[in-house]
């Protein structure tokens, strides 16, 4: 059974190399990962938060937010 992971992104340039260096590197036959464009899917930011998620680029799995550097505090992506 695979783990579901959430990648949390808002397109920046940190976002983009955290995801193609990060997100892209977790094992398709362990990881179902999303990709989630916090910029363009504002809907989804309070989900983020609630997972715990404080600043993008972020990893959502097993119940943890994982911080990778730092593109956008999360309040920045509410406006």
């Amino acid at each position: 059974m695979k783990t579901k992971a959430i990648f949390f992104h808002a397109g920046c340039p940190v976002c983009v190399a955290a995801e193609q260096s990060v997100a892209n590197a977790l094992d398709p036959s362990k990881y179902d990962v999303e990709h989630v464009h916090l910029g363009t899917n504002k809907a989804r930011v309070k989900e983020a938060e609630a997972a715990g998620v404080k600043s993008v680029p972020a990893l959502v799995m097993n119940g943890a937010a994982f911080h990778i550097n730092f593109g956008a505090g999360i309040d920045a992506l509410k406006k």
